[in-house]
């Protein structure tokens, strides 16, 4: 073996990914959605240094707290911004962000809306519990009309929003629905959307059994429901159908409601930056430098 050749590496162990222990109220819902995403990482073979964790404000976005490996718990709302800047500049990771609905919809939902219409690749993974958990039970942008909060004593009033046709709306490019109580469905998104070149979406339904426990029962076999897949005969290439798919109200379907390609914002700057390189080819970088100084002039 040569001196540069490259050491073949064993997977990671859960143990050596996990950082401290996740301090979620028992039954949450996000404690599923850790133990899978350590799972994809395993199966997927990436060591700390390939991967970035990024998350903003909220219970499920104390993600990178748990994960040991490169990331950020940023600042409330701004978690897309900011990771899209690590997609961009270290386009050799794969980068993931988690949040809940109130990071994801209200404070950031001016930010997931140019995220996905700019088409960063990367993977958003979205814990709705359709209620501020950290804060103590307030009206979040999914409650539904007439549910009880601190905020809304008498029940909402407001129109909840719906992630699904927001994602497809704004341009995202995978958009896809899961549950934490179905693991195997949750892992399949996740290795879907992480193949997934451009903003791969998830909505994964996480109950928040301390402050709005039995949310999403009626998609739970164990608890009467039904988990409904996506119709068979649905083509996830036609954004009308997936717009209107997605019209049922939460919990709908499960699976993936859309999938297109187009270029993604790193191809874009790649070519902005080629057709300036060539302007530039044979330069040293005093010259270039030089040159713009006296455009200045």
């Amino acid at each position: 073996m040569s001196a540069t050749a490259e050491v073949e590496r064993k997977p990671l162990t859960k143990k050596e990914l996990a950082a401290d222990k996740p301090t979620w109220c028992p039954g949450c819902g996000d404690f599923s959605v850790l133990a899978l995403y350590f799972k994809l990482l395993q199966n997927r073979g990436l060591h700390h240094e390939k991967f970035a964790t990024v998350a903003g404000i909220g219970c499920s976005s104390r993600f990178p707290y748990f994960v040991q490996a490169h990331g950020a718990h940023y600042i409330h709302g701004r978690a897309l911004p900011f990771a899209t800047g690590i997609a961009v500049s270290r386009q050799d990771l794969d980068v993931f962000v988690f949040g809940g609905d109130g990071d994801a919809f209200s404070i950031g939902g001016n930010h997931f809306n140019h995220c996905a219409r700019k088409n960063v690749n990367l993977t958003y993974c979205v814990m709705d519990n359709n209620v501020y958990g950290l804060t103590k039970k307030q009206t979040s942008p999914t409650s539904p009309i007439g549910f009880k909060s601190k905020t809304d004593m008498w029940g909402a009033i407001d129109k909840p929003i719906n992630p699904m046709q927001q994602a497809i709306s704004a341009g995202a490019t995978f958009v896809a629905r899961t549950t934490h109580t179905n693991p195997k469905h949750l892992l399949s998104m996740m290795e879907a959307a992480m193949d997934h070149k451009g903003f791969a979406f998830i909505e994964c339904l996480s109950e928040c059994t301390e402050f709005y426990d039995g949310a999403f029962d009626s998609s739970n076999p164990r608890k009467g429901g039904e988990f409904k897949d996506i119709p068979e005969d649905h083509d996830p290439t036609d954004e009308n159908a997936a717009y209107a798919l997605a019209e049922e109200l939460v919990p709908g379907y499960f699976g993936v409601y859309y999938q297109i390609s187009r270029p993604t914002k790193q191809d874009k700057e790649a070519e902005v930056n080629a057709k300036f390189l060539e302007k530039t080819k044979g330069m040293e970088d005093w010259e270039i430098l030089q040159q713009n100084f006296n455009k200045m002039k």
